[in-house]
């Protein structure tokens, strides 16, 4: 063999060898450059994780597949599910076998066959709003100051009217009684607020509306709007087949999931038209998570 060719085949030979060892993950690898063979969750069987309908949950639930992913696990991901009754009845029958579910400080689901994993540091529940400058201008911090404004324009959707807590629960709670409702549809209150077209409005916490300060949330001593966290429920048969990894996993995303991060990825997912899918794997890769 000449010199030459003999040259060119070791050439060939050390760009084979320095492109196999690039890249940290790929679509049949694992985390941290992990073949899949080597992920705890290589040799478990698959998961079918449901969401309900908001870009939130669908967000929630990119994050927990992706994370599971990235240890081995199969997921299947089941979106679109109309509402938690629906949701919980898709648990109980085996037609999933978890979902992100808003919990309170009670909660049952360990009684049933049902395991409740971490919560989320960030509480998920309506509050109400107001312009900075209209909180300046009447000295208020928390809901129970708005008590002192007169014919107070409250802008909220349409069932704040008579239902639970509602207008009923505002004046239980704080005394605010001379109220003028403003039925709105979700998403509108903003621009509302904007055009000073209401004083205040019925918000969710972790809308990503809420961040950078451009609206003030008003504090709620008395717990009117309660305190509402996300925690994966899953079945207890599902936990004990995946192994402590599975559980580990899910509990590393939710403890990552503070009020502030999710305002900036609701914010990426439903004001900048970002794929949920890609929001997720950005956060997850800053995090060290994936």
């Amino acid at each position: 063999m000449s010199t030459r060719r003999r040259l060119a085949l070791l050439l060939a030979l050390a760009l084979a060898l320095g492109l196999a060892g690039c890249g940290s993950d790929d679509a049949t690898g694992g985390r941290n450059g992990r073949s899949t063979a080597q992920t705890p969750g290589a040799d478990r069987p698959p998961v079918t994780l449901g969401t309900r309908t908001s870009s939130e949950q669908i967000l929630l639930g990119q994050l927990y597949k992706q994370a599971l992913e990235a240890e081995g696990f199969t997921v299947a991901l089941k979106q679109n599910i109309s509402s938690t009754e629906i949701a919980d009845t898709a648990l109980r029958s085996g037609q999933i076998d978890m979902y992100p579910q808003r919990v309170g400080a009670a909660n049952t689901a360990n009684d049933h066959g049902f395991v409740l994993l971490k919560p989320t540091p960030f509480s998920d529940v309506e509050a109400l709003a107001v312009l900075p400058q209209f909180a300046r201008q009447n000295a208020l911090r928390s809901v129970g100051d708005l008590a002192r404004i007169a014919d107070l324009r409250l802008g909220a959707p349409p069932e704040f009217f008579d239902g639970e807590p509602g207008l009923a629960g505002l004046e239980r709670s704080y005394g605010i009684t001379d109220v003028r409702f403003a039925p709105l549809t979700i998403g509108l209150q903003y621009s509302a607020l904007d055009d000073n077209k209401i004083d205040a409005a019925v918000v969710s916490t972790t809308d990503g509306e809420l961040q950078g300060g451009r609206y003030v949330v008003l504090d709620d001593p008395r717990q009117l709007f309660g305190s509402r966290h996300v925690a994966p429920v899953i079945s207890a048969r599902v936990v004990a087949a995946e192994g402590p990894a599975f559980a580990r996993t899910l509990d590393a995303v939710s403890g990552a999931l503070t009020l502030s991060a999710m305002q900036e990825m609701n914010a990426a997912v439903a004001l900048d038209q970002q794929s949920p899918a890609d929001v997720a794997r950005a956060f997850l890769e800053q995090r060290r998570l994936v």
